[in-house]
């Protein structure tokens, strides 16, 4: 990865990234660079060698506020059409880039989760909460649709199209509780417990094939818009394509050995 960000956190160690907002005291809100620069890192990811997964954590006990109200909503109301079309791709690819990235994401949630904040939540792969942790896609509240960033799609995918529409209609706050139980949050921990909980799914993961963890993700987007049958030749091409890494003779010589496997990645 190239040289370290100005506009979030970053710490990469065993493989694994660490991503986090960094201004604390407003609850972490996104900026114009922060949207750029992430979407930046993200898509080059998709390229690094030295990433097997990323968590995208919270920081001061909030994990995301969404847009900053004075950075982003008030020049906002100033753009042309142009202009704001060009915002809200840019914002769009940010999912994008999150989405295609190659590696698994985990969201560790803790605190306030709304707007765009939610959003990267929402793009995530897997997400860990904390009892705290407040999912909110308000953008109906401030005048807008509830379609942003690829809202309509992807979240009633996670937690059905009934309980979606509630969420994006009314843009209330999905409690903990809710979350778990809808399927959004994969698990609930106690705060001080969720750094923890979060690197150790990721190292987890990370213990795993990394190949097949890209193909895995891979098709989890790509066959969103495919038929079964489309679906089953895309997966019979994928895993014939894994069926030729050493990972997948390394996994057959260990389960002959009676030995678990150690995976490298190739």
């Amino acid at each position: 990865m190239n040289a370290e960000p100005k506009h979030f956190l970053l710490k990469i160690e065993n493989r694994i990234a660490t991503v986090a907002l960094d201004r604390p005291e407003r609850k972490n809100p996104l900026t114009f660079d922060s949207y750029a620069e992430l979407r930046d890192w993200f898509r080059e990811l998709h390229y690094s060698d030295d990433v097997d997964a990323v968590i995208f954590a919270s920081n001061g006990g909030n994990f995301s506020s969404g847009g900053d109200v004075h950075d982003i909503i008030g020049p906002l109301t100033k753009m042309s059409m142009k202009e704001l079309l060009a915002f809200t791709r840019m914002t769009g690819d940010l999912v994008k880039a999150i989405v295609n990235c190659g590696k698994p994401v985990i969201a560790a949630i803790d605190g306030i989760c709304v707007g765009a904040g939610a959003i990267i939540a929402m793009a995530s792969d897997l997400r860990i909460a904390t009892p705290e942790a407040k999912v909110a896609f308000l953008f109906t509240r401030v005048g807008l649709a509830g379609c942003d960033m690829g809202a309509c799609a992807i979240l009633p995918r996670i937690i059905g199209q009934g309980r979606a529409a509630e969420l994006l209609y009314t843009g209330r706050s999905m409690s903990a509780d809710e979350g778990h139980s809808w399927g959004f949050h994969n698990k609930l921990v106690k705060a001080d417990e969720l750094t923890g909980a979060a690197e150790d799914m990721a190292t987890r993961i990370a213990a795993g094939p990394t190949f097949g963890n890209m193909m895995t993700k891979t098709m989890l987007a790509q066959e969103w818009s495919m038929s079964i049958e489309q679906a089953i030749e895309a997966e019979a091409q994928a895993q014939a394509i894994c069926m030729q890494t050493a990972d997948f003779e390394r996994a057959y010589n260990a389960f002959v050995a009676k030995e678990r496997p150690v995976f490298q990645g190739d």
